[in-house]
């Protein structure tokens, strides 16, 4: 049993997770999905019958690891080389659509939420981090937790009614004394 999501292998933690995910009824596969390219870098659509909750999986991960991310930041992450023939290669991010579907669709089960405060995107819920923790798997080989110094991420209910990190806006902008 691992004791942190770093510890889990990832080879065999996604396919777990994607397992679990189609038990779920807000994660269902919409039609155009057989159709379209996750990316302009690709040539083809993905040709995996499971591909769009490998996808699920593998975005709830990175939620779990990195804690608030954005589309913008997702793209990025699943972006690749597009082969542009005689010329380099050059770097092009993902598409969109497939990425903010897919939160949606965790939204509605409850796994994700909305961030709305100085850093903008999503985290995972507690029932989406218990959702992950309870997928076992076997650890990677050569870990050592006695060396490592992990602090978990704490959810902290947010606070909307106050001033923001205890800054008030008043109301001057910075070209007031000219």
């Amino acid at each position: 049993m691992a004791k942190t999501i770093y510890a889990k292998d990832p080879v065999k933690f996604i396919p777990a997770l994607a397992e679990a995910l189609k038990g779920l009824e807000e994660f269902e596969v919409p039609e155009w999905a057989a159709f379209v390219k996750s990316g302009v870098s690709r040539e083809r659509p993905p040709v995996n019958d499971d591909f769009w909750y490998t996808r699920a999986a593998s975005i709830l991960r990175q939620l779990y690891i990195k804690g608030i991310v954005g589309v913008g930041k997702l793209r990025t992450r699943y972006g690749s080389r597009k082969d542009r023939g005689g010329k380099k290669s050059k770097f092009k991010k993902s598409g969109g659509k497939i990425i903010r579907v897919i939160l949606q669709q965790a939204e509605e089960a409850g796994l994700v939420e909305k961030v709305l405060r100085m850093q903008h995107g999503r985290r995972l819920t507690a029932t989406g981090r218990k959702l992950l923790d309870s997928i076992e798997v076997e650890a990677k080989e050569g870990l050592n937790f006695e060396t490592i110094n992990i602090r978990p991420v704490e959810i902290i209910q947010e606070d909307t009614s106050g001033p923001v990190n205890g800054i008030e806006d008043k109301g001057e902008s910075i070209n007031d004394g000219k």
